[in-house]
């Protein structure tokens, strides 16, 4: 399991992860992700996999760029982002996307 344990380094404005982003991981990367305001990139090249908790993870850090008036890019799409944000209805930039109501 250490081949899959997950890390964070700060590139500039880009925020480069790897591993796998599971609730285990985001327990142990958030200490280190104190000022993420003015993420402008949220690189997922070297991920292999996500879970709910990881892209709750993700979804904080956009929105908190968002908050600051940026916007974060992601880069990459590891195994199990693309479903989870469909599932949770989340636009490209990890927003929330209502879609509309059933009528």
């Amino acid at each position: 399991m250490a081949s899959n344990t997950a890390s964070v380094q700060r590139n500039g404005t880009a925020l480069v992860f790897s591993g796998v982003l599971d609730r285990a991981a985001v327990t142990a990367l958030w200490p280190s992700l104190s000022s993420p305001e003015d993420v402008r990139q949220l690189d997922l090249t070297a991920v292999t996999r996500v879970d709910s908790a990881g892209l709750a993870l993700l979804a904080e850090l956009a929105a908190r760029a968002r908050a600051a008036g940026g916007t974060a890019e992601i880069i990459g799409s590891p195994t199990g982002y693309n479903e989870l944000s469909a599932a949770y209805r989340l636009a490209p930039t990890l927003d929330f996307h209502a879609l509309s109501a059933a009528s």
